[in-house]
């Protein structure tokens, strides 16, 4: 019944104006319900201001690279320009960790991050570091060996020391016997210049 009631109010005050508006109509702004203003929300973090700095000032940025499963790797590169690509990065690690670079995923909040961005892309204008996470595909088995270092071979004899060595005559001799095409010519002159050598000291 209350329903009723107000559609035949509501009606009948509907009925009482005019089906048209002059031209020059003006509604009473006194008669518009009162609303409450409505104020912006304060931004979670302050706008910055713009800072010159002057070349070769520019911001560097500190990266923290770290990855929580296997292989775990936690490392830290100091001093990165903003123009930084993460490719570089990238690079960077697969240095450090001995890891091949396409192997490495690069994460920011647990997304991936395409190579072609650097690091201005992904930071904030104030912030002086940055921390990623990284995922190595085939986990330890993609770390490469560490490379052995090899034993330095031992110097050659040079000089009038080289001379004394077997080694020497051996060589002179073969180097006879492919010039001369003759096995025993090239022993005979071989043992001829040794032996004058020999007679010489």
């Amino acid at each position: 019944m209350a329903e009723a009631a107000f559609a035949k109010t509501f009606l009948t005050t509907i009925d009482s104006r005019p089906l048209k508006l002059s031209p020059d109509h003006v509604e009473d702004a006194r008669k518009f319900p009162a609303r409450q203003p409505y104020i912006l929300p304060r931004m979670p973090k302050p706008m910055s201001k713009p800072i010159n700095l002057a070349p070769g000032q520019e911001r560097s940025i500190t990266v923290a690279v770290k990855s929580l499963r296997n292989p775990p790797l936690d490392i830290k590169l100091t001093s990165q320009p903003l123009n930084t690509s993460i490719l570089d990065i990238k690079s960077s690690v697969s240095t450090q960790a001995r890891i091949p670079t396409d192997k490495i995923k690069i994460l920011l909040n647990k997304r991936p991050v395409p190579d072609s961005k650097v690091l201005k892309d992904v930071i904030g204008d104030t912030d002086s570091s940055i921390e990623f996470s990284v995922m190595v595909l085939g986990g330890a088995a993609s770390v490469l060996p560490e490379e052995v270092a090899q034993p330095p071979a031992p110097a050659e004899p040079a000089g009038a020391a080289a001379v004394e060595t077997d080694a020497f005559w051996s060589d002179l001799t073969g180097f006879l016997s492919q010039r001369l095409k003759d096995q025993q010519e090239a022993e005979s002159l071989s043992k001829l210049f040794k032996g004058s050598w020999e007679a010489s000291r």
